[in-house]
């Protein structure tokens, strides 16, 4: 007997349909699984025998074959272990459907005949959809991030029995509940505030000024001036993601198997650190099942690299194309998947080896040699991608034990949303542009006119600074976010000579 059942499984960040067809027929007891599966799929044998039996069902000792099509695409995981389960009990018990592939079966078998969850959901419940399909029955594990979807009926099940009961209209499981993205008046607390980062001026307003455009930002001080402080501040100033940015970052972040089962999505954005000893797959993904990386994972948020000097030289290097393009392709011999990557990269160095080249309480004891090879580890190319480079000394005690009342990040973010909307209202017409940063060229060219005054500040600066034509393109990009900030329709010569000034690094190797 022939009995045919829809699945879906992963590839990269993308579902794609499964037949699975499953013939029964009499012959030596032999369970075989075709259509190139991969170890964990061919391993769903013993974990469908063993989940059929005791859950009470016949499990056929005769000779089972499952075909996996399309039979020329690697399949992997487990996410196809449901499917072939009812596949087989369909063969050999009445009351099922005449047709059931209307259903999309997802779920990892336990021995006793329970669902396990699955990592991807979401991305296989939206590809399927997208497909047509509006009937699913997922493990009860993945509920709640099943229940962002909208337009489709989502069955959860706890074991295998209620699944092939529910099938069978013996009794039928509740569709799942759906549920808002964010509750009326809801509000996230975050781990570090701007209130409680002392002093630090002009850090604070180019940290304002690099949210604000959506731009890259390096902090160069000694140890102890803040630097990690700034950075982790600035999920609290960023503005809140929409519905379409969450189901986009709890995608990668579902396939990963980072999700918290319990909030289904994610509403707060990414904050990443990857220690510094991070390896390349690590960072931009891979390995043989060519899962999302850290740089993936912070897609709609912040990638924080403290101390990068410290990293591999290869490894930061690897970041240069995501930030250009805001996707990373990830090349394997068996796939090759793109993911997205449309991060804010943070970073922090110190100015020498030994922390103290500049300050003005403490002694510098690095020759010239060192300061130049320790600075060299950052590579030029890496730092034109880098708009703001700015420079955070240490803070004086007066200012620690200060009573005066610091900028909240409220404060700040409220700011920060208010020049997001002057940037949505000018690229509302321009595919893939949401903030400064995101300009092209031609972009440029339209929405950044320049005075002769401007031109001639810039043409100063970069004959003077040895800057590159991306340097340059990056200076005009914070000037006009700079501008954005205060209301005004054009660049201003101020506006130019504050977003040359955040070029620290440029002007160190003059």
């Amino acid at each position: 007997m022939l009995s045919k059942v829809t699945g879906y499984a992963l590839n990269g960040l993308e579902g794609f349909k499964v037949d699975v067809e499953v013939d029964v027929h009499n012959g030596l007891p032999v369970f075989d699984i075709v259509g190139l599966p991969d170890a964990a799929v061919k391993e769903s044998r013993e974990r469908v025998r063993s989940a059929i039996k005791n859950s009470g069902r016949n499990f056929p000792v005769t000779r089972i074959t499952v075909n996996l099509a399309p039979a020329d695409t690697k399949k992997e995981g487990a996410y196809l272990d449901l499917a072939i389960a009812v596949g087989i009990v369909r063969t050999g018990s009445y009351g099922f459907p005449a047709d059931i592939t209307n259903y999309v079966l997802l779920g990892e078998l336990s021995l006793d005949g329970s669902l396990r969850g699955i990592r991807g959901i979401l991305p296989l419940l939206i590809s399927a959809a997208d497909s047509g399909y509006t009937e699913f029955i997922i493990p009860k594990e993945n509920e709640k991030e099943a229940s962002y979807i909208e337009k489709v009926n989502v069955y959860a099940a706890k074991n295998l029995n209620e699944v092939i009961d529910h099938l069978k209209g013996i009794n039928p499981l509740p569709v799942v509940e759906k549920r808002k993205y964010r509750q009326e008046g809801e509000s996230f607390t975050y781990p570090v505030d701007l209130s409680l980062v002392k002093g630090q001026a002009v850090a604070k307003r180019a940290l304002e000024i690099a949210v604000s455009g959506g731009h890259n930002i390096i902090f160069i001080g000694p140890p102890g001036s803040g630097k990690t402080m700034l950075a982790k501040c600035i999920p609290s100033i960023m503005p809140d993601m929409d519905f379409e940015e969450a189901l986009e970052t709890t995608k990668i972040h579902s396939v990963a198997g980072r999700l918290n089962a319990d909030e289904g999505i994610i509403k707060m954005r990414p904050f990443m650190t990857p220690h510094h000893t991070a390896t390349n797959v690590s960072l931009i993904g891979g390995s043989q099942s060519v899962k999302p990386g850290l740089i993936s994972l912070a897609h709609n948020g912040v990638l924080f690299l403290d101390e990068m000097p410290e990293y591999p030289r290869n490894t930061l290097e690897a970041l240069r194309q995501p930030l250009e393009d805001g996707v990373i392709t990830v090349s394997r011999a068996k796939a090759n998947v793109s993911f997205p990557a449309n991060f804010m990269l943070c970073g922090s160095m110190n100015p020498c080896p030994c922390g103290n080249y500049g300050s003005k309480k403490h002694v510098c004891k690095c020759s010239q040699a060192q300061i130049l090879k320790y600075k060299s580890k950052i590579s030029g190319p890496l730092l034109d991608r880098i708009d703001i480079q700015v420079e955070v000394d240490s803070v004086e005690y007066s200012e620690l034990v200060s009573e005066k009342a610091e900028e909240s990040s409220a404060t700040v973010k409220a700011r920060v949303n208010r020049t997001r909307a002057i940037q949505r209202e000018r690229f509302r017409k321009e595919p893939n542009v949401n903030t400064n940063s995101d300009m092209t060229e031609k972009q440029i060219k339209k929405y950044c006119g320049l005075t002769s005054e401007c031109e001639e500040l810039l043409r100063t600066a970069f004959d003077n600074m040895f800057l590159s034509a991306r340097a340059r393109s990056r200076i005009i990009k914070v000037a006009r976010t700079i501008a954005d900030m205060d209301l005004s329709e054009n660049i201003r010569p101020s506006h130019i000579l504050e977003a040359i000034s955040y070029r620290s690094l440029d002007k160190n190797n003059i």
